[in-house]
C-alpha cells in the first residue's frame, strides 16, 4: 500500500491489514503495536518481531527445547503492559554478520526456535531488496518530479531487479547479481545475445564496446 509520507506505517497496518487464520505475519520493531499483536492473536494467527528494547517484560520460564543452532535462550514471557496479557515467547540468537544478539517475540510455542529464527530472517530480504536497488540503480536521482515520474520510475528499477533475478535463476548464473547488472550495463548497445553475455569475459565485453563504439561514431 502506498500513501503520503506523513502517514503511519503502523496505523495502516492497523486498519488496512487482512489478517488471514493461520497466516504468520512477518515485521521490524518499528510496527510494535500491542493492539496489532492482540488483533493477530485473536485472528488465530502469528507474528514474528524484534523486540523493542523499552518493553518491560517478566521471564516465566524456560520453552521446552535444548539450546542448539546458535539458538542462545527460548524463553516464555509476559510484557508488563495490560494491553497484551497473553505469554509470549522470546527467543534470543546469535547473528553471525553482525555479531550482534538479536531478541525475537513471537506467539508461536509450536514450532522450533531455529524455524522462527530463520522465519524472521527472511525478512531482512526486503530490506537487502530496496538497498541494492538504491545502491546500484541510483534511484536517488529522478528524471521527473511528478508523483506519476517518480513511481514510474521506482516500478522499473524494481522490475528491472526482477528480471535479473529471474534471468540469474533460469540460467543457474554463478556470478553475483551485481556483476549481471554491470555486464548488461556495460554492453547495453552492443549485438550481444543474452547467452553470450552471460558467458562473456570483461576484457571481450570492452573489446566489443570498443568496435561498436568505432562503428557507429566513426
Amino acid at each position: 500500500m502506498i500513501t503520503e509520507g506523513n502517514i503511519s506505517d503502523i496505523r495502516i497496518a492497523k486498519d488496512k491489514l487482512n489478517i488471514k487464520p493461520g497466516s504468520i505475519y512477518v515485521f521490524d520493531r518499528a510496527y510494535t503495536d500491542l493492539e496489532l499483536w492482540s488483533n493477530i492473536d485473536f485472528s488465530k494467527s502469528y507474528f514474528v518481531t524484534k523486540l523493542k528494547n523499552n518493553l518491560k517484560y517478566t521471564v516465566l520460564g524456560q520453552h521446552l527445547e535444548a539450546m542448539k543452532d546458535g539458538i542462545l535462550s527460548d524463553e516464555k514471557i509476559k510484557l508488563e503492559n495490560k494491553k497484551y496479557e497473553k505469554n509470549l515467547r522470546m527467543i534470543r540468537f546469535l547473528d553471525e554478520k553482525s555479531d550482534e544478539v538479536v531478541s525475537i517475540v513471537t506467539n508461536n510455542f509450536k514450532l522450533s526456535a531455529k524455524t522462527i529464527v530463520q522465519i524472521y530472517k527472511t525478512r531482512w530480504q526486503i530490506e537487502i531488496f530496496f538497498r541494492w536497488i538504491k545502491q546500484n540503480l541510483q534511484i536517488k536521482t529522478f528524471l521527473g518530479t511528478s508523483k506519476n515520474a517518480v513511481m514510474s520510475q521506482v516500478w522499473i528499477a524494481m522490475i528491472y531487479y526482477l528480471l535479473l533475478t529471474y534471468i540469474k535463476y533460469q540460467s543457474k548464473y554463478e556470478k553475483s547479481l551485481f556483476y549481471l547488472h554491470r555486464i548488461i550495463k556495460e554492453a547495453l548497445l552492443s549485438r550481444l545475445t543474452l547467452i553470450d553475455l552471460l558467458s562473456a569475459t570483461p576484457a571481450r565485453i570492452s573489446d566489443f564496446k570498443i568496435k561498436e563504439f568505432q562503428l557507429v561514431f566513426w
